[in-house]
């Protein structure tokens, strides 16, 4: 096992990992290893320093897996799409292509985040138990189901939010909204390749009120009532308008009815 390389890893997922275990240098934690540790206990000590760095609650760890869980079956989904010859135009490959490389990083993260809490990842059944039986030789299934995947992802993060909250779990709370911004991102490029590739007429970077497929995933995003108030019918917008600039968040159960039939 190289130490050193670990550390290094961990150190380019985490630039601050180090400043997180009470400013502990990296020569200093070089030298532990180095001068105290048999090779037989490295292991062990990594873990430690990892609970230490990213110390949460039960709670937290039970929403990290959950997102650890998301962020492979959407890491999986694009490594097999981007490996299937012939599915995606090569116009498009960069796009996936880069999309790809986040959900992979996003996977990296919070699996250091979580040490030995972290989930293992599941078998999936990307057809959906058949729904989408030709997900990896039809472009237009692939990219309908890539935009339902990155659009679940994003009120997923939202809804967890909420519970990353607690003093101890704020730092983790930081993170998850980072990994959830760029999955808005990933999102609206989708969306609005769906319109310029004609596979969706009228698909805009947003979400119009509850409209979409599967349904599920966008169920409650026509909500009107922002902060108490009602804006339905707001002088000059209409409710097109106004359902476009919020999106609502996603619970736990509602992400995992959609999710569910990918997983085997």
């Amino acid at each position: 096992m190289n130490i050193f390389k670990i550390l290094t890893d961990i150190e380019k997922i985490d630039s601050e990992v180090f400043e997180r275990l009470e400013h502990v240098s990296r020569r200093s934690v070089f030298n532990t290893f180095s001068k105290k540790l048999a090779a037989v206990a490295v292991p062990t000590v990594v873990a430690s320093m990892l609970n230490k760095a990213y110390a949460a609650t039960p709670g937290a760890i039970a929403v990290l897996n959950f997102a650890l869980t998301l962020e492979y079956l959407e890491d999986e989904f694009y490594k097999k799409g981007i490996s299937t010859t012939g599915l995606i135009p090569a116009s498009d490959q960069a796009i996936f292509t880069q999309i790809s490389k986040h959900e992979t990083q996003h996977v990296n993260f919070l699996k250091t985040a979580l040490g030995v809490s972290a989930v293992a990842k599941p078998t999936f059944d990307f057809t959906a138990k058949g729904a989408f039986a030709d997900v990896f030789s039809n472009y237009k299934t692939f990219a309908i189901v890539s935009h339902a995947l990155e659009d679940t992802g994003v009120r997923a993060y939202k809804g967890q939010a909420a519970n990353l909250m607690a003093t101890e779990d704020k730092p983790l709370l930081e993170y998850a909204l980072q990994i959830h911004s760029v999955e808005a991102r990933h999102a609206s490029v989708v969306r609005r390749l769906l319109n310029t590739r004609g596979f969706v007429v009228g698909a805009k970077g947003w979400i119009t009120l509850a409209q979409g497929s599967p349904a599920a995933v966008y169920a409650g995003d026509d909500n009107l009532v922002q902060g108490g108030v009602n804006l339905g019918g707001l002088a000059g917008k209409t409710n097109e308008a106004i359902s476009e600039a919020f999106d609502e968040p996603l619970t736990k159960e509602a992400v995992l009815a959609i999710a569910g039939p990918f997983i085997v």
